[in-house]
């Protein structure tokens, strides 16, 4: 293969990202029809996307175990498959029950991509530029987050909430028997082997996979992933409060019509963290060359930062100003993303990277599952403006949980 065909694997992931996460947001655009037609409450709307997290996170760990015992080409392209025939049958559904059932199963159809991705691409990047790569294959969570919101809201206010479900599942059909013939599967560790042929070292890597039960203790025998792990959880209860319900949440406190309050509340967010998820990929390759830790580094000052525009974009009642709190929250929310998958890669074997990433994504998922309901109860006595705001205080907490797991994890690396 061409030396090159590292960063085309970059560019197919992304598309696969693309409409991984398409598909999950777009049915919180299209919320205030389906509460309309189908006559939901607020806390039946966040058992609908409560419960593609809550499968998404319960397959999350299974995920991680398959993803590094079989190849993980197939488990991509048939994950894609699999997820985008769910979203064309979300949009044949005629009741609640039907609603909850796809959301579940594109759960379970997505739950295989994070794992086996990731792992692939740490196969194709060594530590040079590891960070990049995963930040500008990051960058399509957010480009398929404005795309999910933003189309279907403006299908589903003149069309119809049906039609973009059928939108993204046909391309994502469409994009997985493309790749079939495009995607390689790596060597296992192939970038650690070439890292030390290129520096003269020799260590021999370990890669003969053990019982599951050994794999899962190798990964949580690290103090530091327990950290990372903690961290997620906090970072993504934040974020699913954000993408489940800023759209109504917009829609009913500034009287925005269905396809601006998609637009709003994805875009400025979500662009901003684009540029947010390149910055923290250079800017983490460029802090590791001088301290073990510095792609963690890196994360924390993105959570610390983040703090004062998640306060504002619950709080405040100028447009001008919320727009302002959404690019701020999502310019630092990005330098945390982009090495949320890096990092716990700086800390367990390649052996067991496609493990830590499912368990890593299954554990912070159940708390973003909670997060669509616990808002809509609060909102119920404090208002969904308070509540919001409120989730300003577990960034910090998170953010000053990761910079003591810093501080310990250099001293050890000295010791």
């Amino acid at each position: 293969m061409s030396k090159n065909y590292k960063w085309w694997v970059v560019f197919m992931l992304w598309f696969v990202c693309f409409f991984n996460y398409a598909d999950r947001q777009a049915i919180f655009s299209v919320f205030p029809l389906l509460k309309q037609e189908m006559g939901l409450s607020d806390v039946q709307l966040g058992i609908v996307g409560a419960a593609f997290m809550w499968v998404y996170a319960g397959f999350g760990a299974i995920a991680g175990i398959v993803g590094d015992r079989f190849q993980r080409k197939t488990l991509i392209i048939g994950g894609l498959i699999f997820w985008s025939l769910v979203t064309i049958g979300t949009a044949l559904s005629t009741d609640y029950i039907h609603l909850v059932i796809c959301r579940a199963l594109e759960g379970f159809g997505e739950a295989f991509y994070f794992p086996a991705s990731m792992s692939l691409l740490s196969d194709y990047h060594s530590k040079e530029t590891r960070s990049k790569a995963m930040s500008f294959h990051q960058s399509s969570v957010y480009a398929g987050t404005i795309a999910g919101g933003t189309v279907a809201g403006f299908m589903g206010q003149y069309y119809g909430w049906h039609t973009s479900f059928y939108l993204f599942g046909g391309l994502g059909v469409l994009l997985g028997v493309i790749l079939l013939g495009f995607l390689k599967e790596p060597v296992r560790g192939q970038a650690e082997v070439h890292e030390e042929i290129e520096d003269g070292s020799h260590v021999l890597l370990d890669l003969k996979q053990g019982n599951i039960f050994d794999s899962i203790k190798q990964v949580f025998k690290q103090p530091m992933v327990w950290i990372l792990v903690a961290v997620f959880v906090g970072a993504n209860f934040v974020a699913s409060i954000f993408l489940t319900w800023m759209p109504s949440f917009l829609y009913n406190k500034f009287n925005m019509s269905l396809s601006m309050a998609g637009l709003n509340a994805t875009f400025y967010l979500q662009m901003a963290s684009v540029l947010g998820v390149i910055s923290g990929g250079f800017l983490a390759d460029k802090l590791v060359k001088t301290y073990r830790g510095g792609r963690m580094m890196a994360q924390s000052i993105g959570l610390i930062i983040g703090v004062p525009f998640i306060f504002l974009a619950g709080w405040t009642l100028s447009i001008p100003i919320l727009i302002l709190a959404l690019i701020g929250f999502g310019y630092f929310k990005g330098l945390y993303d982009a090495n949320i998958w890096a990092s716990l890669h700086d800390v367990v074997k390649p052996k067991n990277r496609a493990t830590a990433v499912g368990f890593m994504n299954s554990i912070g998922w159940f708390g973003g599952g909670i997060a669509p309901i616990a808002i809509a109860y609060a909102s119920t006595k404090y208002g969904m403006s308070a509540s919001i705001s409120a989730t300003s205080a577990l960034y910090l907490v998170f953010g000053l949980l990761l910079i003591f797991g810093i501080r310990k994890f250099m001293r050890n690396q000295k010791s």
